[in-house]
């Protein structure tokens, strides 16, 4: 029997970005550093590095997970003699939610490089997708204030715009498709400095690329990256690259400034009739 294979060998047409640690917010601070202080305010420490392993997921499912690490599981149940609760996840979200809407713009500066490169993107002829573990509340206020820094995405979906939910799922990016009329998903990439950002990605079948230095993975502000010696810059960015390329990235950069030769191999590897 012939068996018919569509390819889709094309040129690119959407890039589908992440917002903190991707376009805003280097070194990812804003949602970590509202979640140690929402958890401290119901009497439970969470440190930072524990904060960051849950990254990329919708907020209460970020909160939750946090909660069943080990560690803060414990602590947890030493302060109010119980494991964690659904209504415990709530209370924290509760707590969560306002201070991340006050504080959200604080952090969320734009990262060096990267008005520019979606201008030069959009020059190309390329949609701009954006999605975020945020929701909606937050995105509304992250959005003007991106914006006055020259990052103006033709679409942004939260977590809660999709009733199936956020990430590791590929709801969002697909949402970003539909809104922006892209047919094909092989003409997508999805750039993301989390793993359940590149799974998001890797679920609706598009190109993925990983952040290896602006984001949860590595952690640090920019100034804090610029002053590590160049070898434990290197070791740092290798053990966050190798988590991401181990996700499944199909590729692994420093920051969205590396992305236009990334894109430029992907447009090759498409005419080869490659695949994501």
């Amino acid at each position: 029997m012939y068996h018919y294979q569509r390819r889709y060998t094309g040129p690119l047409e959407a890039i589908i970005f992440d917002w903190a640690g991707t376009l805003v917010d280097y070194g990812s601070f804003a949602p970590t550093q509202v979640l140690i202080d929402a958890f401290a305010g119901l009497g439970v420490e969470v440190s930072l590095a524990e904060a960051r392993l849950p990254m990329g997921l919708a907020k209460w499912d970020h909160i939750q997970a946090l909660g069943q690490q080990a560690a803060v599981a414990a602590r947890w149940q030493a302060r109010h003699g119980r494991p964690m609760q659904k209504e415990d996840v709530d209370a924290v979200y509760a707590r969560f939610m306002p201070l991340q809407v006050e504080r959200v713009a604080q952090y969320s500066d734009a990262i060096e490089g990267v008005a520019a490169l979606l201008e030069q993107l959009k020059a190309r002829g390329l949609k701009i997708g954006s999605c975020s573990g945020y929701p909606r509340v937050v995105m509304d206020r992250l959005l003007p204030h991106a914006a006055a820094q020259g990052i103006r995405p033709d679409c942004a979906i939260a977590t809660d715009d999709l009733k199936p939910g956020g990430r590791p799922g590929p709801w969002m990016a697909l949402a970003n498709m539909i809104e922006l009329g892209v047919r094909h998903v092989a003409a997508c990439v999805k750039v993301d400095d989390t793993v359940p950002g590149i799974d998001e990605g890797l679920n609706a079948g598009m190109w993925t690329v990983g952040l290896a230095l602006s984001g949860n993975e590595m952690g640090l502000t920019s100034a804090e990256v610029a002053a590590l010696s160049p070898a434990e810059r290197q070791a740092r960015r290798q053990r966050a690259a190798q988590k991401l390329a181990q996700a499944g990235a199909h590729f692994v950069i420093d920051t969205v400034a590396d992305l236009p030769a990334v894109l430029a191999e992907i447009e090759a590897r498409l005419a080869r009739g490659e695949q994501p």
